[in-house]
């Protein structure tokens, strides 16, 4: 009787533990996919916002790969590299 009480006991340990590392989960891939959804495509190594036109000196990323097209016209010596200065 007293293996019973002992499993039960770790289960009743393990079980939370497990819910609560599940739920982690599940509260962090939504916002990773939101943040993904909104990344421009045309900078695959940075995520730069779709929308409003902006400037290297609004970003702190610098180097950055730049692909086609380059809507904040980030590469301007068509390099394929973004913010170079």
């Amino acid at each position: 009787m007293s293996n019973r009480v002992l499993r039960r006991t770790q289960a009743c340990a393990i079980v939370p533990a497990i819910a609560f590392a599940l739920m982690g989960f599940g509260v962090a891939a939504p916002t990773a996919a939101a943040q993904a959804d909104s990344c421009d495509p045309a900078y695959p190594t940075v995520c730069i916002p779709s929308g409003p036109d902006l400037d290297c000196g609004e970003i702190s990323e610098r180097g950055f790969r730049v692909e086609s097209p380059d809507p904040h016209r980030f590469d301007a010596d068509n390099d394929g590299v973004g913010c170079e200065s």
